[in-house]
């Protein structure tokens, strides 16, 4: 099994005016199931045409296995690739395109029978050897794309959005399947993605980009519970966001003076006082109060919308400073409010993250342009 290392990796495109791919720094280790992630245009799929040779870096290094890339043609870096739009062979059957890159290395013919029938065993589909693709649903014609890939052997397999091009529920069932695939067989894979709940739930680790450069790498539960950049905090799940000001520094912990004279109390270390800065709160951590129930790191406010939404409940909540909130809770435990009531919401102390104040602005910040 390979490991990949991105050493200082670069490409630019039109003449050097679009940075596609920024000094990237990257190691995903043996046997991992490895998830790159991010907003359309954000250089993920450059990136990842870079590691197969599709396209050659401007600057840095690709190594797989230890080995150099640097003019390592695609068919000689050991990989399996399997793309957005499927990419089947039209006039071939499902068992023609699995055994294609078996037939075109010179296996021999009992080789390729053994690989090909493992394969579309493997993703459940041998009875359908003789259709045509045509003849396929979108969720199968991913099977036998994947099936494909896997039956030449390479030990790095490489996904382009493998699911973007399917209805919501194959694309949820399929994301499993494949991961179980790639590690049933001992494979090292880089998935990419922009979908957050996709890479979330397949993912050992993941590298969140943005405008060509990767933000943070990490396990889903680490970018989740400890984004170390706004965005990751902002794209991985959801997040509400209100500006303050550093009030008092105190044994690790900050007083943040809100808008409207309100605070709060937050974990925090590294701020200064009178330090501008923003802190991040996942909607599910706070909680709700009706007026009048006033604690320790409450914020009063009135609920302008209640949306049911199966397994949580979605309060927007409008501060007395004109700031947003959004809550979520369980629907089996929610508090019955309505739109008007009078509450205050509660910042559980160490739940949050402290960021500093972005120099261009919180809205640009956020922003996945």
């Amino acid at each position: 099994m390979p490991d990949v290392r991105l050493v200082n990796l670069t490409k630019t495109f039109e003449g050097g005016r679009i940075v596609a791919v920024d000094h990237i720094n990257l190691h995903v280790r043996d046997g991992e199931y490895f998830c790159i992630l991010g907003p359309s245009g954000c250089g993920k799929t450059t990136l990842l045409r870079l590691i197969a040779g599709i396209l050659e870096p401007d600057e840095g290094e690709i190594y797989i296995g230890g080995r150099p890339m640097r003019g390592v043609p695609p068919e000689d870096r050991d990989i399996g690739f399997v793309f957005q739009t499927f990419a089947l062979f039209p006039h071939m059957t499902a068992w023609e395109n699995v055994t294609y890159g078996p037939r075109v290395r010179g296996w021999p013919e009992e080789q390729i029978e053994r690989v090909g029938r493992e394969m579309l065993e493997l993703v459940g589909l041998y009875e359908r050897a003789d259709a045509y693709p045509r003849e396929l649903s979108g969720g199968m014609m991913q099977r036998i794309g994947l099936a494909r890939a896997l039956a030449t052997g390479a030990s790095l397999l490489l996904l382009d959005e493998p699911l973007s091009s399917l209805d919501a529920k194959i694309a949820f069932e399929l994301r499993y399947e494949i991961r179980r695939l790639v590690k049933a067989l001992g494979r090292t894979a880089i998935h990419v993605t922009h979908d957050q709940a996709e890479a979330m739930a397949i993912a050992d680790r993941i590298a969140v980009m943005r405008k060509g450069r990767v933000l943070q790498v990490g396990t889903p539960e680490e970018l989740y519970m400890r984004p170390k950049h706004i965005f990751v905090a902002h794209f991985i799940g959801e997040s509400n966001f209100l500006e303050g000001f550093v009030e008092e520094v105190r044994d690790g912990d900050l007083l943040i003076r809100l808008r409207g004279d309100l605070s709060v109390r937050v974990a925090g270390a590294g701020r200064k006082k009178g330090e501008k800065v923003v802190i991040g709160v996942r909607p599910e951590v706070l909680q709700l109060r009706r007026a009048g129930e006033k604690e320790e790191n409450s914020l009063p406010g009135t609920i302008e919308r209640v949306m049911f939404e199966g397994v949580i409940t979605r309060y927007e909540i409008r501060l007395d400073n004109e700031d947003e909130l959004v809550v979520t809770s369980p629907s089996m435990v929610a508090k019955p409010l309505r739109p008007g009531d009078r509450v205050m919401v509660v910042v559980p102390y160490g739940k949050a993250f402290v960021f500093p104040y972005p120099e261009r602005g919180l809205k640009e910040e956020l922003s996945v342009e």
